[in-house]
C-alpha cells in the first residue's frame, strides 16, 4: 500500500529515509521498522525488559534501559550488535542524553536516585537522591537542568546539573510519567497517569503555568491516563498518549487546550516522529502494534504489528 499523502503536505521537502525503534518489554527485543515501506526490517534480542530507548545526537549508537537486567546497553544501530552495557544502578527506566552528547541521566525506579553516566569513560559520575520510584527524566535544551519525576512522591525534582544538586521540588498529580522541556526552554511539562493531567511549569521560577485535563466520549476518567509526549517541531502543538484509554490527544501549546483525540491501539505509551514530523508512531502495549499518526490531518493511516508489550521509540535517519 502507497503513503498517504495529503494536499496540504505536496509542497513539502520530501522526508528523509528513516527507521523507527521500538522497546518490547516483554519480548527482550527491539523492533526496527522502516518509514518508507511501514515493515519491521529487524528484530535485535537486547536485555531484560527493554524500555527507554534513545540515540546519540550522531545517531552513531543507540542507548537501550534493559530494566531487569539493571543496564543501559549500548549498541551499533548499523549491525545491531551490543557493543557494550553502561553501569546504570538498579531497575533504570527512563533516561536523557546531555545536550554534550556524552553524559547520560538515568532514573533508577527502584533505589530513588538519578544516576549520572559518562558514556565516554563508561563510569558513573554522580548519583543524586530524589523521590520514591523515579522515572520521567528531561534536559533542558541549553543543558543547565536535569528533572527527574518521582511517581509516589509526585514530583518533578529540578537538579542543576553542574553541580549535580536539587535546587526545587514541585508536585505534581499523582504518579507522574515522563517530562519535556519546550523547545526554546521556557517550560516544563509533566505527566501524571493516575492523576489524568499534564502540568505545565515555568522554568525561571518553578512556578505552575497551566493544568490540563482530559474528557473523552465513552470513556472512563480512570482509564484516561496520560504518559508519553511529543512537541510538533514548530512548537504549536503536543501529542499526548492516554494509556488504556487507546486514545492520543493532541493539546494546543499556546493555550493549553485540548483539540483532537485519536483512537489508537491499546494501552498506548510512548511515540516518535518521522523524520519531518509528517508522520507519528505511537507504542500501543497490550495490542502489541504501532499505531501510525497522520500529523497534518490526525488520523491514524495504519497498524504495524511489533513485539509484546511495546514500550519506547525512537528515530533514526538512514540517509
Amino acid at each position: 500500500m502507497k503513503k498517504i499523502l495529503i494536499p496540504a503536505l505536496l509542497a513539502a521537502s520530501p522526508a528523509m529515509s528513516g527507521e523507527i525503534w521500538v522497546t518490547n518489554e516483554h519480548d527482550d527485543t527491539v523492533s526496527v521498522i522502516d518509514t518508507e515501506t511501514y515493515e519491521v526490517i529487524r528484530t535485535i534480542e537486547v536485555g531484560e525488559r527493554p524500555r527507554g530507548i534513545t540515540f546519540s545526537k550522531d545517531y552513531s549508537v543507540v542507548y537501550i534501559c534493559a530494566s531487569d537486567s539493571d543496564t543501559v546497553q549500548v549498541i551499533d544501530p548499523s549491525t545491531g550488535e551490543i557493543l557494550h552495557d553502561l553501569p546504570s544502578g538498579e531497575d533504570p527506566e527512563q533516561f536523557a542524553l546531555h545536550p554534550d552528547n556524552r553524559h547520560l541521566y538515568i532514573a533508577n525506579e527502584d533505589d530513588a536516585i538519578a544516576t549520572v553516566v559518562d558514556v565516554e569513560t563508561r563510569k558513573v559520575i554522580a548519583q543524586i537522591d530524589v523521590g520514591i520510584e523515579p522515572e520521567g527524566m528531561a534536559i533542558s535544551p541549553d543543558g543547565t537542568i536535569a528533572i527527574t519525576t518521582s511517581e509516589t512522591t509526585n514530583m518533578a525534582h529540578w537538579i542543576n546539573t553542574e553541580t549535580h544538586e536539587l535546587f526545587a521540588n514541585t508536585l505534581v498529580d499523582s504518579r507522574p510519567r515522563h517530562a519535556e522541556f519546550t523547545h526554546d526552554g521556557s517550560q516544563l511539562w509533566v505527566s501524571s497517569e493516575i492523576g489524568g493531567t499534564v502540568t505545565v511549569f515555568n522554568v525561571a521560577d518553578q512556578s505552575e503555568i497551566a493544568k490540563v485535563r482530559f474528557e473523552i466520549t465513552g470513556v472512563h476518567p480512570d482509564n484516561i491516563q496520560p504518559v508519553g509526549f511529543e512537541f510538533t517541531e514548530d512548537g504549536e502543538t503536543v501529542f499526548v498518549t492516554l494509556g488504556p484509554s487507546n486514545h492520543v490527544a493532541t493539546i494546543n501549546a499556546k493555550t493549553f487546550e485540548v483539540e483532537d483525540y485519536i483512537l489508537v491501539g491499546r494501552r498506548v505509551w510512548h511515540m516518535a516522529f518521522n523524520d519531518d514530523n509528517t508522520e507519528l508512531y505511537t507504542t500501543n502495549g497490550v495490542s502489541g502494534d504501532v499505531t501510525v499518526i497522520d500529523v497534518a490531518s490526525r488520523t491514524p493511516i495504519r497498524t504495524i504489528k511489533v513485539g509484546r508489550f511495546p514500550w519506547g521509540a525512537a528515530f533514526r535517519p538512514t540517509e
